[in-house]
């Protein structure tokens, strides 16, 4: 009895044995083609430096989905086709200017329009400032606030390693400050930076009004973080200063835009659909090469990959390029709507949205039973220095995707330097490094790879379903 249970032994770590040398040798020969046979830097050039800036609505964010869609077509994929999606238009206008007036001194500010913001007047406007630290103050101060500019100065918090976690900390008072400093009379709004950094460079990102009527949206803008340090330093020895800003900025009506995408066709289960993907536009202050030129050119680049290997995966395999995530995510939302309009099946989607840089390993949303199991490659990870698996956060655009028990990761690159460029004008080709842009494509694929390779599994069992 005891030698029939040790030969079983044998005979199933035998078999373990081989698939593990088997998927350690699809991995060096993945990393292999990533990074001696790349096209991504190439594409992310040509997207940054001959296209640039591609807020959704832009006649950039059009030339864009033209060009991806035409590399995508040289891959010798079986489908590239396009999506229609309505996005918003929002135009900055003339370059916004401000100024700290400190009785006689006028002291110029580096602004940014936030997007989705209105217009000053035209001759801008002018006001007193009162600081705070986030919305919650505004409760405090009430009236105080009437006929003030607020400026709001909360500051990532450098403490925390993860720096979207800092992040997120403090956004809220850059998407929904200007909404709640209105309700409470402020005629306009400022905003520290979303940057761990002290430099000179505003970043700009999406507001909402809300529910607002339009009657009452108040202007808004992010300044620089070392502005931010300025203006908090004079208003504590000149609390009556005032500040000036003008910008120009409009919405316009919303107009076609679309998602662009590309397949390869499943040879066992081709009505299975594992997506890729990262989004097409950017803001407008510069090229978006980290966000998230980085993202598209890497998630085109994992079926480049596959197609040098002669990789036939079992099922469909699509790298999609949202459009709008920035300023609305009617891309997301709009793929989301066609899939379940088409009965499609998707069960596994990766997204790349968070710049360029080395990566490290992935975030999950996923159930603890496949959770447990993309646990288990984490040893095949390891020899190319990605090591973080992690709970959390997939990305905004696969989000509105909702077939039943799909499993969503996230790329996590190196986070310490993203926000220097987040949203703002340096976030430009040279920011990027052409290996660690490879590398970050290079572990994609290996990742997209073993999930197809354990297929898509049943469990008749009421309605429940794994993909293991």
């Amino acid at each position: 009895m005891k030698k029939s249970i040790l030969a079983g032994l044998v005979f199933f770590n035998g078999i373990v044995m081989v698939a593990q040398s088997k998927d350690e040798q699809m991995l060096k020969d993945i990393y292999k083609s990533g990074l001696t046979n790349a096209k991504c830097y190439d594409w992310l050039e040509h997207l940054s430096n001959k296209i640039g800036a591609r807020l959704s609505g832009s006649d950039n964010a059009e030339k864009a989905v033209q060009y991806t869609k035409a590399q995508l077509e040289t891959l010798g994929l079986d489908k590239v086709y396009l999506q229609e999606v309505m996005v918003p238009k929002w135009v900055r206008g003339e370059k916004e200017t401000a100024f700290i007036l400190d009785d006689k001194t006028k002291i110029a500010v580096p602004i940014a329009a936030l997007g989705g913001s209105i217009a000053t007047s035209k001759n801008g406007l002018t006001a007193e400032l009162i600081e705070v630290q986030g919305i919650e103050e505004l409760k405090i101060l009430g009236d105080k606030i009437k006929g003030k500019i607020v400026f709001y100065n909360r500051p990532m918090d450098p403490v925390n390693i993860e720096t979207f976690k800092s992040y997120g900390g403090c956004v809220d008072q850059r998407y929904a400050g200007a909404k709640e400093a209105a309700k409470l009379g402020a005629v306009g709004t400022i905003v520290r930076s979303m940057n761990l950094r002290l430099d000179d460079f505003p970043h700009t990102g999406a507001q909402s009004y809300g529910d607002l009527p339009a009657s009452e949206y108040i202007p808004t803008a992010a300044i620089s973080t070392n502005e931010a340090e300025l203006l908090s330093k004079k208003l504590k020895s000149n609390p009556n200063l005032k500040f000036y800003f003008k910008q120009s900025c409009a919405q316009m009506e919303d107009v076609l835009s679309y998602n662009v995408v590309g397949e390869i066709k499943g040879s066992e289960h081709p009505e299975t659909i594992m997506v890729v993907g990262g989004h097409l536009d950017s803001w407008d202050l510069a090229d978006g090469s980290h966000d998230d030129g980085a993202g598209v050119v890497q998630s085109m680049e994992v079926l480049h990959i596959f197609k040098n290997l002669g990789y036939k995966p079992k099922n469909t395999i699509r790298v999609v390029l949202f459009m709008n995530e920035e300023n609305g995510g009617r891309g997301g939302k709009k793929y989301e709507e066609l899939a379940q309009l088409n009965k499609e099946n998707h069960v596994f989607a990766l997204e790349s949205d968070s710049g360029g840089f080395s990566p490290r390993g992935f975030s999950f949303e996923a159930d603890d039973a496949n959770f447990n199991q993309i646990l288990n490659w984490k040893s095949l990870f390891e020899p190319y220095l990605i090591h973080s698996f992690v709970k959390g956060h997939a990305g905004a655009d696969i989000g509105p995707l909702s077939s039943f028990k799909i499993i969503k990761a996230g790329l996590k690159p190196d986070s310490q330097r993203y926000f220097d460029y987040h949203h703002a004008l340096n976030d430009k080709f040279d920011a990027i490094n052409k290996r660690e842009l490879e590398l970050g494509a290079a572990t994609m694929a290996p990742l997209m790879y073993l999930i197809d390779q354990n297929d898509c599994k049943i469990i008749k069992k009421g309605f429940e379903r794994s993909l293991f």
